[in-house]
């Protein structure tokens, strides 16, 4: 369950980096919940790292703007 969660929001970084339509971001997401179900728990952290570093340099940007 955690891992279609942080699936689901890397899809949500992904379209938000991108700009266009939701259908990337959804795949991007659905690969990469895979990909952590395949990698154990070593796939869980790293893309709870990437959402993590992405939320923090999102909440910087904000504050020097």
């Amino acid at each position: 369950m955690i891992g279609k969660l942080i699936g689901a929001l890397v899809g949500r970084e992904v379209d938000r980096r991108d700009g266009s339509g939701g259908t990337k971001g959804a795949a991007m997401g659905w690969l990469a919940a895979g990909a952590m179900r395949r990698m154990g728990p070593l796939g869980l952290a790293l893309g709870g790292a990437y959402v993590a570093k992405k939320a923090l340099d999102r909440r910087k940007a904000s504050r020097h703007s």
